[in-house]
């Protein structure tokens, strides 16, 4: 809580303020998500026993806490208010800080933190930002905050320099000038010859940095990675070099949030061992709990104190009667990941985990859905199949797109990837498959289709497929002998056909029947799609507002899943 006296004194920490932080998550004195539980169990025998080559000292640990309570006052709010830390907030600090080898040298090196909006993160890290280009025993940091844009970069640098203007010892030492060497605005620190900067993934002249400490803010809408591997690969000639990452969940799918959060959950979930990476999430742990007041502390640790009970209650209510606004509610306050607020579909809906091996499924039929492409776009190809006994549609997928797009994009020089989504990931898993040229031969699907029929025993029943790239009569003969001319339909991508289909099929992703083996492409274009409503209440597919994706996954899903409701019942008594 923030407090303000005439002559301040800062509270005593003695350093063991993170072990008592755990002792109270372990034993259920403070609400908490499974992910926190899992981080406190993993830390609370270290603190007395070690771990491998580092023991914690409570006397580092405490440093930075001690400096930002001391010497730094909020950077909004009444002037003059100290900055009192929080236990969470301490917690992690102190964690970070406090264990070291046996020369001293800290054993995190990057903090990955999640925590809903308005619980502190901006203003500890101005704290923080002070404390580690001044005391941290190290000469000319280099120190950054970073974000996908300069005007999110610039907030937290805009929050330092308020917070160093109320403190009349801290500006005695360091200053805002011209950084010389990056030719732009930062706080300099002349003793040893440090400075804090701003960057961005638009800011030029980015190679060549020697980066001590960056913190970089909101993680969630960064869809370029490139950031963040410029910071962590510029390390290296540090002793003790710290990247924190600090974020809500957001609306952006299947970039480098989802990539570090999926990192930071097989840490914890022990499947994967990075010891110089803390993992601190604060989220809730069932969608459900989001109505639960008691619930809301696990993804807001600073609830009632820094942020206000009242003022999400009012968010939880409004959520409550407007749809449209829970989106926004999920994710930012309760860091529950969901697709963009436009979409059609919610993370939840798009998303199966559930895998399947299809060597060993006994699948006989399937039925193919087809979507063509022009040249920039993805073509798609669905397979849709269903076993006796069990209702659950199971699905394999394959995607085209022609190289010289990729090649093209990659000769550009823009630091992000083509449509902001892994392409070359997606090509190394198999997903996706590159087509020489500029355009697809649409004869691909069938070469897809011998191989199903050939390698997996599995053989075409019938077939839908979108009408508008392909009016080549010779390709409509071709597929019409892979599964008859009575079972190979146009699917009319209208409201008329498709409105129906697509309630079903939404039912059916919520009811999780649609399994597709956790697909990330399929997931991708499902949370791209919006809808349009006509005046009868029917819909068809569209991009979502604002949408930069694809959608070519869920139209081809969609023509499949017409055509298996149309064949459904030969096609049951077939298999």
């Amino acid at each position: 809580m923030p407090s303000k006296a005439s002559r301040y004194v800062a509270p005593e920490r003695d350093g063991h303020e993170a072990e008592r932080y755990c002792d109270a998550i372990l034993s259920g004195e403070i609400e908490a998500c499974d992910k926190i539980k899992k981080l406190c169990r993993m830390l609370k025998p270290r603190f007395s026993d070690g771990y491998k080559c580092w023991h914690y000292d409570p006397e580092l640990a405490t440093r930075p806490v001690r400096f930002i309570e001391k010497f730094c006052c909020l950077p909004e709010g009444r002037p003059g208010t100290h900055f009192v830390m929080e236990p969470f907030q301490m917690f992690w600090m102190e964690t970070v800080f406090g264990f070291v080898d046996d020369n001293g040298f800290r054993q995190f090196q990057e903090v990955f933190s999640i925590r809903a909006r308005k619980n502190g993160k901006t203003t500890e890290m101005a704290g923080l930002n002070l404390f580690m280009l001044t005391k941290d025993g190290e000469m000319a940091p280099q120190c950054y905050s970073a974000a996908t844009s300069k005007d999110q970069a610039s907030l937290l640098y805009g929050s330092t320099l308020r917070m160093l203007g109320q403190s009349p010892q801290l500006s005695r030492r360091i200053r805002k000038g011209i950084v010389p060497s990056r030719s732009q605005d930062g706080i300099i620190c002349d003793y040893n010859s440090g400075y804090f900067t701003p960057l961005s993934s638009q800011t030029r002249h980015l190679d060549g940095l020697n980066v001590h400490y960056a913190v970089i803010d909101e993680v969630a809408a960064i869809t370029n990675r490139d950031i963040y591997d410029l910071l962590k690969q510029a390390t290296p000639a540090r002793d003790q070099p710290l990247i924190v990452e600090i974020t809500t969940n957001g609306f952006e799918r299947d970039n480098f949030f989802d990539d570090q959060y999926d990192y930071a959950s097989r840490i914890l979930d022990g499947k994967a061992v990075d010891d110089t990476f803390l993992p601190v999430i604060y989220e809730l742990d069932e969608r459900s709990e989001w109505t639960d007041e008691s619930k809301w502390i696990k993804a807001n640790p600073g609830l009632g104190t820094i942020k206000k009970v009242e003022a999400l209650r009012g968010y939880v209510n409004k959520a409550k009667q407007d749809p449209s606004f829970l989106p926004t509610v999920m994710t930012k306050d309760f860091n529950i990941p969901e697709n963009k607020a436009s979409a059609w579909l919610r993370f939840d809906e798009a998303v199966n985990r559930e895998t399947f091996d299809i060597r060993s499924m006994g699948f006989r039929y399937c039925i193919i859905g087809y979507d063509a492409s022009d040249t920039i776009d993805l073509t798609c190809a669905q397979a849709l199949m269903m076993r006796p006994g069990d209702d659950r549609i199971y699905e394999t997928s394959m995607y085209w797109i022609p190289e010289m797009q990729l090649e093209k994009h990659r000769k550009s020089g823009l630091r992000k990837n083509r449509d902001n989504v892994p392409y070359d990931r997606w090509i190394a898993d198999g997903l996706v498959r590159t087509v020489p040229g500029n355009t697809i031969d649409h004869r691909v699907v069938f070469e897809w289709m011998q191989w199903l029929r050939d390698e997996l025993d599995i053989y075409p029943f019938a077939m839908g497929y979108d009408p508008w790239h392909l009016q080549d009569d010779s390709w409509k003969d071709t597929a019409r002998q892979f599964v008859g001319k009575k079972r190979c339909e146009e699917v009319r991508f209208g409201p008329q056909t498709l409105s129906i289909p697509m309630k079903q099929i939404r039912s059916d992703y919520e009811r999780h029947r649609i399994v597709d083996n956790d697909n990330p492409v399929n997931q991708w274009c499902r949370m791209n799609v919006g809808v349009v409503t006509d005046t009868n209440d029917n819909i068809k597919p569209v991009k979502a507002n604002g949408s930069n994706g694809r959608i070519d996954g869920f139209a081809a899903e969609i023509a499949a899943y017409v055509c298996l409701n149309r064949h459904l019942e030969d096609y049951m008594s077939s298999i």
